[in-house]
């Protein structure tokens, strides 16, 4: 019976017909592979008598050969013919080469580099986070109230239902077991401060950090909002810290950015992590304060807001406001770069438009 496979399968490998490359391909496999038709007589070997086994694997390993040599000689045969084919006549080899097109850093980069390279140079370093967080990084740890209009499913992405009436475990969302957290929903965050308390739960003090990061709120997209943009954010904690540091921090930053003849102004403000809090403005350098679609026609564009740390906030990280204090700030990448360069349509950072691009590419 091992006889007759044998001489079969010589056969077939003799009168297969290899003049192109899937006949090569399908003999290859159907052969020569793991699972071809050589491999399963060798298998077969073990099935043989003990006193014909020696002569019956000299006769596969023989037909092995055979069709290894097969296929060599019919693939270098193949190579040959496509090195010594006529070129295509329809081809014109005088056309110029197709030039490499070099790509550029999107503006929205060389902004976030900008103002890394700025603060870090008065010793903030960087830190990041994820950008799907929970209810206790996003909300509750930043002095949030329970009935925040943040925390509503129109001004923010939630990953789980959110259910105020049911448990957690309706939602199907999870705790967060580092800081004893209640089981709540996550969500995509709201801003990068998430970060900043993350840094406070982990980090030996003083702390003295910038956090950029891509951050997500359901908002009508326009030529002054998105759905998605992106912050830097920075905190500094240690002993002593004042709102007069804070104010030094600013004008440094924003003096090296736009130049040392901006204009800078604080207005008190609100937010539930700093206390006392204000929106920093600076001169629109759109209009140069003539007034625009930019600045609402005010002169004044808000580039982000800032505070000491609310005591709450310092607490809730396991951080005693007694010791301790700290500010934080916080500005939007894309209205930086807006004002920087010019730009009046916060849309065209992500419409991909290669003629908006392309203009960055000297930076």
């Amino acid at each position: 019976m091992m006889q007759e496979s044998i001489a079969a399968l010589t056969a077939e490998i003799t009168k297969a017909e290899l003049n192109n490359p899937a006949a090569l391909d399908a003999f290859r496999i159907s052969y020569l592979g793991r699972k071809g038709k050589l491999a399963d007589l060798f298998d077969q070997l073990k099935t043989v008598p003990n006193e014909e086994k020696r002569a019956v694997g000299q006769q596969l390993n023989a037909l092995k050969q055979q069709a290894q040599a097969r296929f060599d000689e019919a693939q270098q045969a193949a190579e040959a013919a496509a090195d010594n084919a006529p070129a295509n006549p329809d081809f014109d080899y005088t056309l110029p080469p197709v030039p490499n097109a070099l790509g550029t850093r999107h503006p929205l980069s060389l902004v976030r580099e900008e103002m890394l390279r700025i603060f870090g140079r008065i010793g903030f370093a960087v830190a990041e986070g994820p950008e799907i967080e929970d209810d206790w990084h996003n909300f509750t740890a930043l002095n949030f109230p329970e009935n925040h209009p943040a925390r509503d499913m129109q001004d923010t992405f939630f990953v789980a239902p959110v259910s105020h009436a049911a448990g957690a475990a309706d939602t199907g969302a999870t705790g967060d077991a580092a800081t004893g957290a209640p089981n709540l929903p996550h969500l995509l965050r709201t801003h990068t401060s998430t970060v900043q308390v993350r840094v406070m739960e982990t980090e030996p003090l003083p702390i003295r950090r910038v956090m950029p990061g891509r951050v997500f709120r359901n908002e009508a997209i326009s030529a002054r909002a998105h759905m998605m943009f992106h912050q830097v954010e920075g905190i500094f904690i240690d002993e002593g810290v004042s709102f007069a540091d804070l104010k030094q921090t600013v004008y440094y930053f924003v003096q090296e950015l736009f130049g040392a003849d901006i204009n800078i102004r604080f207005r008190p403000s609100f937010f539930p992590f700093t206390e006392p809090s204000a929106e920093i403005d600076i001169t629109c350098l759109i209009c140069k304060g003539a007034g625009c679609n930019i600045c609402k026609y005010s002169g004044w564009v808000e580039i982000g807001g800032c505070g000491m740390v609310d005591p709450a906030v310092l607490e809730n990280a396991g951080i005693d406001p007694e010791k301790y204090s700290g500010y934080a700030w916080g500005m939007g990448i894309e209205r930086i770069a807006m004002l920087k360069y010019q730009i009046k349509d916060l849309r065209l950072f992500t419409e991909n438009d290669m003629r908006f691009l392309r203009q960055f590419e000297a930076l």
